[in-house]
């Protein structure tokens, strides 16, 4: 249950409250008693209230609180006295008629009543006569008259615009009552001749949220029936009305405005309840890191809602404890101090409170919040070689290859462009055989070979190589900007294939070169110089037409067959054989080379005619047919041709003969 800590010990008006309030600017502070579980209920035992001794029909008498721990609950008010008190959904306490209140105590029981669960609760109320000096001082309060003046034309009143203006009410939110709580009484001049019923209108009175004000109709006492709350509604605007007991309308209207005064009833709450900052490594003093932010429900214009930012607490506290200073304004958090290392402190966490009344401890309410600050990494440490040498080897003839791993070690933070090395070749390497790529993963550099060595003639390496990051480093850094080693490689010598000299070797020859002569030597040699002496023997792999042999130890090609030029198997007057050379070296290994014999035309064909036969039909008109020769040799063995008819049978001269045409194109024809 809370109280309001520095409240007058007895109730005083509240026009004089509200003075008192303004003047002296004092907070009212309110202070519960905490780890209390919540309980359904009515919070007190017995409500009080004084009133005057005539009560009338619909008058608000008092205003009970009752307390639900859920929300979905649904209950219902109703009173021991149905006849004389009936209580509304709110817990507003009207009287049932109208009625005079007797000397001493009235004293009846409210019920609450949950629809749903019929559970059941029940509080004493005890009505007492308002005292003689609390009436006295009741006459005293402000009355608010209806502006008019009178024009005597035949006895009826004219009125007048309002040409002044009322000043507002105000009235502190959060009142602890009692309620209904007075404010003003309304009143017309004309009240001593007229019977007059008074009302207000309005958002609050008639219009919602309503029932918050009330007026008595007959003495036009304007009271507030429940505490305000400035951060729901700042400010009413009424109408209070006149009228005759016909309901004819008296005075003009005239504006009430009700202010609700501010009470310091609202702690800052920050926008976030953790915020994200970051700043460089490095950074100087000055530098802007981040800014927080509180809001406060009260008034931004009075203390209540004017906030102040400190910072409470730094973790860790190296280098040191007040790394960062706040605008306690603006929330502004910037550096204050010197050696912001993340290779040492990668995150500091701060305690932000803020505070309002402008930041007084001892009135002002207080929430926290935590700001994380992450210091970025800057590129303020090199990469260096883990070692001087680097050792590496590489078979011979292998390509794509990596050779040897380069690792360095970078203090910055893994994967940004001030962690990621980068290799190059500084020397060693001037036919470029090797190439450094960066392993994204583990930023070695990997020394891999891109053409082929040759241990005859490379046996070792000895390659320079630079390390260096992708960003320069940053201003003011006392290191070298890159790392430097030395990598040996070492050429491992592998059993090579022989090699024929040369690979493709051309013979020129006559065709018609018998079996068993020799034509040509055909041997390979062994690149492998400095390994153990291997033997090199010779076999056929491919010989189309089988017209060679190879000797297995000397590689002498000998002939098996006739060399025909003529073959199926010579292109181009070309003939190819391959052959192999094997050595008996671990693994064995072979190489291929191709001999082409070039054959030269011999003529060893003799022509064909073609057609080789034709046929003809006998008529009284002679008879022809063209013919011509073929001959599988070439020039000069192949052409010109000579016809002639053969001597026998003699007939064959007596009736046919043969014509030149043109070239080797003849006419034969009958006589």
């Amino acid at each position: 249950m809370c109280r309001i800590a520095g409240a007058p010990p007895r109730i005083l008006p509240p026009l004089l409250l509200m003075v008192l309030a303004a003047l002296q600017q004092a907070p009212i502070k309110a202070t519960c008693e905490e780890g209390t579980l919540c309980k359904t209920g009515f919070p007190e035992d017995v409500y009080n209230a004084v009133i005057s001794r005539g009560v009338h029909e619909g008058q608000p008498l008092l205003n009970v609180r009752f307390r639900s721990c859920e929300k979905s609950r649904k209950v219902s008010f109703e009173s021991s006295a149905p006849s004389e008190f009936r209580v509304s959904e709110d817990g507003v306490v009207y009287a049932a008629k109208s009625f005079q209140i007797s000397p001493g105590l009235t004293e009846f029981l409210l019920y609450a009543n949950d629809k749903e669960t019929q559970e059941k609760w029940q509080v004493a109320v005890k009505l007492a006569l308002e005292p003689e000096d609390s009436v006295k001082e009741q006459k005293k309060m402000e009355d608010i008259v209806f502006p008019r003046h009178q024009n005597k034309h035949i006895g009826h009143l004219r009125r007048q615009k309002r040409d002044w203006v009322i000043p507002p009410i105000n009235l502190p939110e959060n009142s602890r009552g009692p309620f209904p709580q007075e404010l003003v009484r309304i009143r017309s001049d004309r009240d001593k001749s007229l019977s007059l019923r008074y009302s207000v209108t309005g958002p609050g009175a008639d219009q919602p949220p309503t029932g918050i004000f009330i007026i008595n109709p007959i003495s036009g006492q304007l009271s507030v029936t429940k505490p305000l709350d400035r951060e729901q509604i700042a400010s009413f605007h009424l109408r209070a009305h006149a009228v005759d007991v016909n309901g004819n309308q008296v005075e003009n209207p005239i504006d009430i405005v009700i202010n609700v005064i501010d009470m310091n009833d609202n702690r800052p709450e920050f926008l976030h309840q953790v915020w994200n900052g970051s700043v460089p490594e490095g950074s100087k003093p000055g530098t802007y890191v981040m800014t927080v932010t509180a809001i406060d429900a009260d008034d931004p214009n009075q203390l209540n809602g004017m906030l102040r930012y400190r910072i409470l607490s730094q973790a860790p506290s190296t280098p040191s404890p007040s790394m960062f200073t706040i605008n306690n304004e603006t929330g502004d958090i910037i550096t204050v101090a010197a050696g912001l290392d993340r290779e040492k402190v990668q995150q500091y966490t701060l305690i932000i409170q803020a505070t309002d009344m402008e930041g007084n401890p001892t009135y002002g309410l207080s929430n926290t919040a935590t700001a994380v600050i992450t210091v970025t990494d800057v590129n303020d440490n090199p990469p260096e070689f883990t070692a001087m040498i680097f050792y590496g080897e590489v078979p011979e003839n292998r390509v794509d290859v990596t050779v040897a791993n380069l690792t360095v070690t970078d203090k910055d933070q893994p994967h940004t462009p001030a962690w990621n090395a980068m290799y190059r070749m500084t020397g060693g390497d001037p036919t470029g055989r090797f190439t450094i790529n960066t392993d994204p993963n583990s930023n070695d550099g990997l020394v891999t070979v891109v053409k082929p060595i040759d241990f005859e003639t490379n046996r070792m390496f000895v390659l320079t190589v630079a390390a260096e990051n992708q960003v320069p480093l940053a201003k003011g850094i006392q290191h070298p900007p890159q790392s430097t080693a030395t990598v040996s490689i070492t050429v491992i010598d592998v059993n090579e294939s022989p090699i024929f000299v040369p690979v493709t070797k051309l013979v020129r020859q006559e065709e018609g070169l018998l079996a068993g002569k020799v034509l040509t030597s055909f041997t390979a040699q062994d690149p492998d110089r400095y390994m153990q002496q291997t033997t090199l023997r010779y076999s056929k792999l491919s010989d189309p037409a089988n017209w060679l042999k190879i000797d297995s130890i000397n590689g002498q090609v000998t002939t098996i067959g006739v060399l025909d030029r003529e073959s199926p198997h010579v292109k181009n007057n070309m003939y190819n054989a391959t052959f192999l050379a094997s050595d008996n070296g671990i693994p064995p290994m072979s190489g291929t080379g191709t001999l082409q014999i070039y054959l030269l035309d011999i003529n060893d064909n003799a022509p064909r005619v073609d057609p080789q036969e034709a046929t003809t039909c006998q008529t009284l008109q002679p008879n022809a047919t063209n013919i011509t020769a073929i001959d599988d040799d070439i020039d000069p063995n192949a052409g010109p041709f000579a016809f002639e008819l053969p001597h026998h049978p003699s007939s064959v001269r007596n009736n046919w003969t043969i014509i030149r045409i043109s070239g080797n194109v003849h006419w034969f024809f009958d006589k």
